[in-house]
């Protein structure tokens, strides 16, 4: 296989160009198109509390695309859930992973993130689903508690869930925590991928292993993005060291790997072919892929420094 020729565009949304809105981040960026608006979804923060603790909500901005750049249209300054009741899953925070159009239904799903805090733990996730019947104007949750939580097979965090449909068959990727690692006085979570599938988008039956083979040991895996192209399956997915990650050199990096089933996978970084650029706003990071094909044109959403903390852009794949 030759390798992906990745042109990178620039960024598409910056917090710091709305300065009246308040928050900061646009983490993991998610593009749909419903009906003929193109809309990204993502995760953004208010200011910490007096604790320095956050919490995170679901915004998504409407966009044109004007030859090779997006021009924002609107901001959805409102989030779109909110947060949980007292010991609810989603209590402190929600981040958006997958929208997917049903495909008998006129609804937009829209499968997520919620966070709790922990005490021994700094914090735990599951998955959440929740859905629209208006073209994505508007959501409302399925149930005050998890999707998808923890079991005998997942007993930690899960999170970052990708849904796709291919050959009426609902594919699931999603992280995976393994364990807690103590680090210099912090407790950080190691995670990989796994996959579940469905008849219906609702009741899963999971995989019982981990699908993408380490580069390093302790290495963690999220955020897999699957697309069809030239009679394989790919993935795009975030990975890193478990501890010091904070570090610019052990941060998130994209990975890549290929797969015919859309079960066993061989990773191939090299092939993948996209990391940092040498200077600017993805420089020391780059993570939350999500590949589309926009119109004949296949694209990468993805964040840069700091898990996004000054939001997201794209790059465009190049024959």
């Amino acid at each position: 296989m030759n390798k992906f020729n990745w042109v990178k565009q620039g960024q598409i949304f910056d917090p710091r160009d709305f300065n009246e809105w308040g928050q900061t981040h646009g983490q993991v960026p998610f593009f749909i198109k419903i009906k003929d608006q193109q809309k990204i979804f993502f995760t953004s923060r208010p200011p910490l509390n007096e604790n320095g603790e956050y919490v995170s909500f679901i915004h998504a901005i409407d966009v044109e695309k004007i030859s090779n750049t997006f021009k924002i249209q609107k901001l959805y300054t409102d989030p779109f859930l909110h947060l949980g009741d007292i010991g609810c899953f989603d209590e402190f925070g929600t981040m958006p992973c997958s929208l997917i159009k049903h495909p008998n239904k006129d609804e937009i799903w829209l499968y997520y993130v919620g966070w709790s805090r922990k005490i021994s733990s700094p914090y735990d996730c599951a998955i959440g689903l929740a859905i629209s019947t208006n073209n994505g104007e508007t959501f409302k949750k399925i149930s005050n508690g998890p999707l998808i939580s923890s079991n005998t097979d997942d007993p930690f965090v899960l999170g970052c869930p990708r849904v796709y449909i291919f050959n009426n068959k609902w594919y699931m990727f999603y992280l995976a925590g393994i364990k807690w690692i103590n680090f210099n006085g912090r407790k950080e979570c190691y995670y990989k991928l796994r996959v579940a599938t469905s008849v219906d988008g609702l009741i899963w039956q999971r995989n019982d292993r981990f699908i993408i083979s380490e580069k390093y040991e302790n290495e963690s895996q999220t955020c897999a993005s699957i697309f069809y192209f030239e009679n394989k399956y790919h993935m795009y997915f975030t990975f890193r060291h478990t501890i010091d990650f904070r570090n610019p050199e052990r941060g998130y990096r994209v990975g890549y790997a290929y797969s015919f089933d859309l079960i066993n996978w061989e990773r191939n970084d090299e092939i993948g072919n996209f990391s940092v650029s040498k200077e600017g706003w993805d420089s020391e990071m780059v993570c939350y892929p999500q590949v589309v094909d926009n119109n004949g044109s296949i694209e990468m959403f993805y964040c840069g420094n700091k898990f996004g903390l000054n939001g997201f852009g794209f790059a465009k794949l190049i024959p």
